[in-house]
């Protein structure tokens, strides 16, 4: 049975407060926006039209009266129309104002002109209507959301907790903002000083009307060669179009230095550090200032408050919501990163406690977070303050599990998203953790009974992928003796050894439960895990993990398939279920087998064998070249 939440001292919830109850939920998760305004369709469809936008205009030739320099007007709005698609998914109020502006610049540029005759020119203003249909359709959402939220909260509104009254958020992003425009300044002040490098120089050479009599390539650039008072003089120039031959070019001399004046010079690299630090200094400038907005907005006045579930991702750490009539957890409303905010007189009392006496570190737990043997965490009665909808700020409070008597509060770092299914999602399942921990009697209910063995062994799946590692083991194997001794042969021990040990694993991994424990068959051994030795057995990154405590090593079957691409398929993944059938195994002896198992139900590793498979095809490989 599962465990039932931690549950919440009452003098820490507000007279009054109404629990989010499921019905409630569900309504607010009904409000969600249709699939085609999810922002990747949106930033998908500016992306491509700005990229084929920008590949089939034609750019103003340059020439001696508009030489073809630095562009800060149009760098600046380059730097708006990079960070467009990113407000699309992150700020989309800021997005309206981005293809605004985007717009405008379009029109100026002569865009609209063109787009009653060019599919090109179109692409962008219809991306761009697209995009506002879609963020229109999202704040709208979002704003039934909030009515939705407000109506099951009723009139009761509470102050923050006073802990989470001195957090504060936007510090790391201004900070990161600061380094980026310092990035771009630099980029603009090295271009600006090859502009000005050049029209000191410019400004003593000799100026001179030169004939184009060749085009060439060398080493991928494009070179003119400009006859001029009786020299030949050779220009790198990034549109050879506008310089056909049999042309004339001005350009100016200076002793052995010479540039053409319609291309003086060359600061495309400084230009994109300088449009890249700016867009990501605006970027990370905008997240300051939002994050610091919402939470003053936070702290400004009372708000309304709800009884809700929580729990802490066991993947992600993320701070997953559920209604408060949700005891088991199944359905979760809404997610959002989340840190704990202290008071900082709690902070000095807790540096000068107990004359320096710590308490000590169990680092027997610390061990198991690490190797991700931890169990997954409780499930948590909480006070949710603030309005939740997509896109908002809130704050909670709650204990950390059933240990510490401590109510501590949290506040979300990152928006509030609804708990929906993606884009590749099947179905209200695909959000749920993916190494759910059932019950015992679910998953028993799900096994075939009988005292006999119980043998996991590699699938269908799981071969095939096998299969596939295995020539691209021999192809490799292949490319790299066909190129005769070489250093690369350095690393073919390396890239071998990982390669048979997954391959091997792939093939052939096998777990057989019997009376007194399993026998775990890996890439290279056969492994004997007595039941009273387990503490833990959790699927694991495509891998099966079997605890055994403090002092001991754990047992590592990895890889036993690709979770994630079965469950695309709309699968359960085969190592999960055995993960969870040994798991129920281990919790109840009467479930495990009566039998001893024989020598020959144990497994084989397929290490070994492989090892002098692979040895075979490299001699065969060596003569055959």
């Amino acid at each position: 049975m599962n465990s039932p939440p931690v549950p919440l001292p009452a003098e820490h919830i507000p007279p009054g407060t109404a629990d989010w109850r499921t019905p409630d939920a569900e309504r607010w998760l009904a409000t969600v926006p249709a699939r085609w305004a999810h922002p990747l369709w949106a930033v998908l469809a500016l992306v491509v039209s700005m990229f084929w936008y920008m590949g089939e205009a034609p750019l103003a030739p340059c020439t001696s009266a508009e030489p073809c320099g630095t562009d800060w007007s149009g760098l600046g709005m380059m730097v708006v129309l990079v960070v467009t698609p990113y407000w699309v998914w992150r700020q989309p109020r800021l997005a309206l104002a981005g293809l605004a502006a985007g717009l405008a610049g379009f029109a100026e540029d002569g865009g609209f002109t063109e787009s009653f005759g060019e599919p090109y020119a179109l692409a962008y203003p219809v991306a761009a209507a697209f995009t506002t249909a879609g963020i229109v359709h999202r704040l709208t959402l979002a704003g039934r959301q909030r009515a939705l939220a407000l109506e099951a909260a009723g009139p009761v509104a509470q102050p923050l907790p006073a802990a989470a009254l001195t957090f504060r958020r936007g510090r790391f992003s201004f900070v990161l903002a600061a380094l980026m425009l310092a990035a771009a300044g630099f980029g603009s002040w090295q271009a600006q000083q090859v502009a000005d490098a050049y029209e000191e120089r410019a400004a003593g050479a000799t100026h001179l009307s030169g004939l184009v009599v060749a085009q060439e390539q060398d080493d991928g650039n494009d070179i003119l060669k400009v006859e001029a008072d009786e020299r030949t003089h050779r220009f790198e120039t990034a549109f050879p179009e506008d310089f056909p031959e049999g042309s004339r070019v001005d350009i100016v001399v200076d002793g052995d230095w010479a540039a053409l004046v319609a291309e003086p010079y060359d600061a495309f690299g400084w230009e994109t550090l300088a449009l890249g630090g700016a867009a990501a200094a605006l970027g990370f400038f905008a997240n300051g200032v939002d994050g610091r907005t919402r939470s003053a907005r936070l702290r400004r006045r009372p708000l309304p408050v709800l009884r809700v579930l929580v729990r802490e991702g066991h993947e992600d750490a993320r701070t997953w919501v559920f209604a408060a009539d949700d005891r088991q957890g199944l359905r979760p409303i809404l997610h959002f990163h989340s840190l704990h905010a202290f008071e900082e007189e709690d902070e000095e009392e807790q540096k000068e406690g107990d004359e320096g006496e710590v308490d000590a570190v169990d680092l027997t737990k610390v061990k198991q977070i690490l190797r991700g043997d931890d169990p997954p965490p409780p499930l948590r009665e909480a006070v949710l303050y603030g309005v939740p909808y997509a896109g908002a700020e809130v704050a909670l409070a709650a204990r950390l599990d059933a240990d510490e008597p401590e109510v501590l509060a949290e506040c979300s770092v990152t928006a509030v998203k609804p708990a929906v299914p993606g884009l590749l999602a099947r179905g209200a399942k695909s959000r749920r953790r993916k190494d759910e921990r059932r019950s015992v009697e679910e998953i028993a209910a799900t096994m075939t009974p009988g005292p006999g063995l119980r043998v996991w062994k590699a699938h269908g799946f799981s071969r095939a992928v096998g299969l596939f590692l295995l020539v691209v083991q021999g192809g490799g194997i292949w490319a790299m003796l066909d190129d005769g001794p070489s250093w690369s042969w350095l690393w073919l021990p390396v890239a071998l050894s990982w390669l048979i040990s997954t391959v091997a694993t792939m093939l052939t991994w096998r777990i057989t439960a019997d009376r007194d424990g399993l026998w775990v068959t890996g890439a290279w051994r056969v492994r004997r895990v007595e039941w009273d030795a387990i503490t833990a057995v959790r699927h694991h990154e495509d891998g099966i993990r079997i605890g055994t405590g403090k002092g001991h090593d754990n047992v590592d079957l990895a890889p036993t398939g690709w979770a994630w691409l079965e469950r695309r398929l709309g699968r359960e993944p085969y190592a999960v279920r055995a993960a969870h059938e040994v798991r129920a195994l281990h919790l109840d002896p009467e479930l495990r087998p009566a039998e001893e198992a024989p020598a020959s139900r144990q497994g084989m590793p397929a290490g070994p064998p492989l090892v002098a498979l692979s040895a075979l095809w490299g001699a065969a490989v060596l003569l055959l070249l």
